[in-house]
């Protein structure tokens, strides 16, 4: 059982630890110190689900069902530009930044925009869900289940550590210049996100 728990939070580390979309909106709050703890728990939460829903076999029906994926994928590549486009904006206009830097969006806003950045992703669904779940066949019985309890701990250390553990990097961000560089990656990784989605739709 130790070596399937780990097989899954090794996997599962290594699905969720890139730069994305969600992980540039958990580390942008957890800078702001923003709903840190609500944000970061609805991220593992909603991990945890997906690859429970994978393992328990919903990655067979979802491959057989293309048209779900292909919505999802229009879905998130326009929310993607949108929030590009907003970032773009924040890193261009001194002023907007600095407000932005300060307001709290409201934990409803936030709430919703995290939501929309973990299930308006398709790759979530095909890591998650097709990916992870696949893999777990190679287990059996209790087995399979700390597979899949080691990929989900995985969720939770990452997105815990991350938004956290931005607060390190407070003294960087102390600098207004340091906030524009972080909104234009930010906008950067979403703008090439959405157009990897838009490409997607097209192929």
């Amino acid at each position: 059982m130790l070596q399937a728990s780990l097989s899954g939070f090794f996997l599962g580390a290594s699905l969720i630890i890139a730069i994305g979309a969600q992980n540039a909106f958990i580390l942008r709050q957890g800078l702001l110190r923003q709903h840190v703890f609500v944000l970061c728990l609805i991220c593992a939460l909603s991990d945890a689900v997906l690859i429970a829903l994978g393992v328990g076999g919903l990655g067979t029906v979802i491959s057989q069902h293309p048209t779900l994926i292909t919505l999802v994928t229009a879905g998130g590549a326009l929310f993607l530009a949108t929030y590009a486009f907003i970032a773009f904006r924040r890193a261009l206009n001194p002023e907007i930044m600095v407000a932005a830097k300060t307001e709290d969006r409201g934990l409803a806003a936030a709430v919703a925009a995290c939501l929309a950045f973990t299930f308006l992703n398709p790759h979530v669904y095909l890591d998650t869900v097709v990916l992870l779940g696949s893999l777990s066949a190679t287990f059996e019985g209790q087995e399979r289940l700390a597979y899949g309890l080691g990929a989900a701990l995985a969720s939770f250390v990452w997105f815990f550590g991350l938004g956290y553990g931005a607060r390190l990097l407070e003294p960087l961000f102390s600098r207004p210049s340091a906030w524009r560089v972080l909104d234009a990656i930010i906008g950067l990784v979403m703008s090439l996100l959405a157009f990897s989605l838009a490409i997607e739709l097209f192929r």
